[in-house]
Parts: structure tokens; C-alpha cells; sequence
């Protein structure tokens, strides 16, 4: 009779996480999705807000100018390639905002939702519009792919297991609040999230480059900015520590910007 019982429940989370699936826009990866789009929107968004509240916005109005430019471009292009893919239902879980926050460190992130925060530190590396869009970009992707449901549904599994799944998503509301406690929570390990895993950066990479060729930006000012970062050019930079740069990245770049220019052209 146990054994029937464990074979049920095992069935039944085997049901759930296989109900859960879902893919990434633009490369077609499936991934593990286990919370609702608006779920995880309203999860992040509280912790953005504190952030928010607890931080001072530039007073740099050119910077401040140029990072609401360059990420109102790159969403309205992302936004147009959604709808020319048939997946304009995904326009209802973005409510893009753009900030420069006054802080030293070299570093940027991205809420669900697509609400990014670009330190001022940053714009000592990425000294031009396309080299920022290099970084907008790449949050946008994070956004766009659902990474952080994905890693909240990672964290969900990880915490409750498998087998007793069912139940855990019986009693959502607790495990979506201690998921994103653990994913979005104000000091969790560098600055304000956790990192994102090395496949998900360069998934962020690959559609990054392409949200920028569809926006009018060069994706070639990709390969100047990462080989500044990982040269150190910023003087030691905490961006680092959540969005890894080094040689294996910079060639995966050289070898899809191809592709990425080709996507564009498309449109």
C-alpha cells in the first residue's frame, strides 16, 4: 500500500512539474515554470519597490536621459518581435521602468516584469548608447525569458522535493513568498539577487544581442564592453560577481552575433 501511495504522489508531481513546462521566447529552450507570470511579477515587484525606496536616483539627467532612452528603445523593439512571433499574450506581464540609482558599483539587474536598475558605476564602462545597450539588453532578456521563475520554481523543488510537490503547490502562496524571499531578497549574496546560473547568462547574452540589432544598436560594441569588464577595466566591479565575463563568453558573442544581425534583418 505504501508503495502504491509513493507511486501515486510521485505520478502526481511528475503531472505537476510536466504541467509546469514551458519554453523560452527567441531560442526555444524548455524550462520549469512552476509559479504564475504574475505570481513571480508581484514577488519581485515588492522587493523592487523597497529597493527603490532605500536608494537615491541619479542626479546625473544626461546619464539618467540616456539609460530611460536606450531601455525605452530596446522594450519597444523586444515588444515588436513578441507580437511578429505570435506571442504578444507575453505584452501583459511587462511594465518596463528604467532607473539610474547613485551608487560606485559597476553593476545593473533586473526585476521581473522588466523593471531595471542600472548603478551609476556602470556607465564608467558602457560609455556609449550602444554599450549600454549591451547591458539593457541583456536584463530585458533575463525578463523576457522568465529567468527568475525558473529559479524560484528551481527553489521550490530543491526546498519541498518531488514527492511531496502536490502539496506544496497546494499551499502556493508560502513557497512562491519563500522562494522569492531566497531569489529577490535584499542582500542575498551580491548586491540585491542571487546569480543567475552561467546558462542563463548566456541565454541573456544570445538575446540580448539580438534585442539590440532589432533596436538599431551595433551587438558588435558586445564584445568591446565584455573584454573591458573582464580586463577590469572598472577598477573591480561587483557586476562580475553575478554576470560571469570571461574568454568562453566573449567567443560565444563573436560566434552568435552573426546570427543575431541575421534575425534582425529578418524583421
Amino acid at each position: 500500500m505504501k508503495i502504491k501511495i509513493l507511486t501515486v504522489v510521485s505520478l502526481l508531481s511528475a503531472s505537476l512539474i510536466l504541467s509546469g513546462c514551458g519554453s523560452v521566447a527567441l531560442t526555444g529552450r524548455k524550462q520549469l515554470l512552476l509559479v504564475s507570470d504574475q505570481e513571480v511579477y508581484q514577488a519581485g515587484l515588492t522587493q523592487y519597490k523597497e529597493y527603490i525606496a532605500s536608494s537615491q536616483l541619479s542626479s546625473d539627467a544626461s546619464a539618467t536621459d540616456m539609460v530611460k532612452t536606450v531601455g525605452t528603445k530596446l522594450a519597444a523593439a523586444t515588444e515588436q518581435y513578441l507580437k511578429s512571433n505570435g506571442l504578444e499574450s507575453e505584452l501583459s506581464n511587462f511594465a518596463w521602468e528604467f532607473n539610474l540609482v547613485k551608487d560606485p558599483q559597476v553593476n545593473a539587474f533586473c526585476m521581473p516584469g522588466g523593471k531595471i536598475v542600472v548603478y551609476e558605476g556602470l556607465l564608467t564602462v558602457a560609455q556609449n548608447a550602444d554599450e549600454l545597450a549591451v547591458v539593457l539588453g541583456h536584463e530585458i532578456a533575463h525578463a523576457v525569458a522568465k529567468h527568475s521563475n525558473e529559479r524560484m520554481s528551481q527553489q521550490i523543488l530543491a526546498q519541498y522535493g518531488s514527492a511531496i510537490l502536490s502539496q506544496a503547490l497546494s499551499q502556493k502562496s508560502a513557497a512562491v513568498q519563500s522562494a522569492a524571499v531566497s531569489v529577490f531578497g535584499l542582500g542575498a549574496q551580491v548586491g540585491l539577487m542571487l546569480p543567475y546560473s552561467r546558462k542563463h547568462e548566456y541565454e541573456a547574452d544570445y538575446m540580448g544581442i539580438v534585442f539590440m540589432e532589432l533596436a538599431g544598436y551595433d551587438s558588435t560594441s558586445a564584445i568591446g564592453f565584455w573584454t573591458k569588464m573582464a580586463a577590469g577595466g572598472s577598477g573591480g566591479s561587483d557586476f562580475l560577481s553575478t554576470h560571469p565575463s570571461d574568454n568562453k563568453r566573449i567567443a560565444e558573442l563573436q560566434k552568435r552575433i552573426p546570427e543575431a544581425k541575421q534575425i534582425a534583418g529578418r524583421m
